[in-house]
């Protein structure tokens, strides 16, 4: 037979193990937080930022919508126009290497596009297309552009196509370097997007993207979208990083995220009448380069332009080609209007 008071000392257990369900959970949920504010990262200062990142040829624009745009006017005042939009997530800094390749040919205006770069988060929250355009415009009623160039990588490649079918007598030449926004072709697959892109897919990877953005994130999304790796140093994911940061940016990624793209104008793309060169890099990981076939193929008269072992950002990856191609198309389809003076002699300069 059991004796009975050979139990008697478990007893007390009891409260001990009603303790550990409590304290165990409370004790994760307070790694997490620790670890939370460990990884957090906040918003970079706007003074500050636009002290290391605008420059003597940064200038910025009010809009109706309260906005406060970015942009910079460079190159000869006397020569035709070139406005050139970047991709999502980056500034009118990608554009730099080209500005110092065409400025002397050129005027070349770029922007920082809501929610990017020193331009920030819009108080209207406007990222879609619409919204993208009205920044163009806004940037070409400060400077009196009645019509220009247009260009634009990526995203802004994007936006680019969809103002031409805005406002087609405003727009000289189209210039779609790797651009966005057509659909893949017969048995293609989506490429797979850099970690960067992968992790707004989630809600909560959304949610984290406004309050964690660890550097090294954004170095591997860089990585990720360039063929030339050694073009990623360590001052380019500084900006990028930093830029990313700049109050608003993150909050506006995660919104274009979630936003429709409208994918249906891609079949209205057809309407566009004005020249357009189409270049793209053979190794691009972000868009599929037979992207340029399709465009190719929809806007009638437009000429393709693919450059080996290049991949998603042509302006930086290969400036010298990309320059070359771009002044090149300009000068035979567009003649003395895309030409302008003649360059002036370096000896003078």
């Amino acid at each position: 037979m059991i004796d009975q008071d050979e139990f008697e000392p478990l007893a007390p257990r009891r409260p001990l193990f009603r303790r550990k369900r409590v304290l165990i959970p409370l004790g994760i949920i307070v790694a997490i937080l620790a670890l939370f504010l460990a990884l957090r990262t906040p918003d970079t200062d706007r003074d500050e930022m636009i002290a290391k990142y605008g420059g003597e040829a940064s200038e910025f624009v009010a809009g109706p919508a309260g906005q406060r745009i970015h942009y910079r006017d460079q190159g000869r005042r006397d020569a035709p126009v070139v406005v050139l939009l970047h991709g999502s997530n980056a500034s009118l800094q990608t554009w730099e290497p080209l500005v110092q390749r065409l400025g002397d040919r050129y005027r070349v205006v770029t922007l920082d596009l809501p929610g990017h770069g020193l331009t920030g988060g819009t108080p209207d929250r406007d990222y879609s297309a619409d919204g993208m355009i009205a920044a163009v415009d806004v940037v070409a009623a400060k400077l009196g552009l009645d019509h220009f160039v247009l260009g634009g990588n990526s995203m802004g490649g994007w936006v680019a196509w969809r103002y031409a079918l805005a406002e087609p007598a405003r727009v000289d030449a189209l210039l779609l370097l790797d651009a966005g926004g057509m659909p893949l072709r017969k048995g293609e697959k989506k490429p797979p997007s850099n970690i960067g892109f992968r992790v707004l897919e989630y809600r909560f990877g959304r949610w984290l993207a406004t309050r964690i953005t660890p550097r090294m994130l954004v170095e591997q999304s860089l990585l990720g979208s360039v063929k030339n790796q050694a073009l990623v140093d360590d001052a380019m994911v500084d900006r990028y990083w930093e830029l990313l940061r700049f109050p608003g940016n993150r909050e506006a990624t995660v919104l274009r995220a979630r936003m429709d793209r409208e994918p249906a104008m891609a079949d209205r793309i057809g309407d566009i009448k004005i020249p357009t060169l189409i270049l793209f890099g053979k190794q691009d990981r972000l868009i599929n380069p037979s992207a340029a076939q399709t465009f190719h193929e929809r806007i009638a008269g437009s000429e393709v332009v693919l450059l080996d072992d290049i991949g998603h950002l042509p302006m930086e990856e290969a400036p010298d080609a990309t320059a070359n191609a771009i002044a090149d198309f300009l000068r035979r389809r567009l003649g003395s209007i895309a030409t302008g003076p003649n360059p002036p002699d370096p000896e003078s300069r």
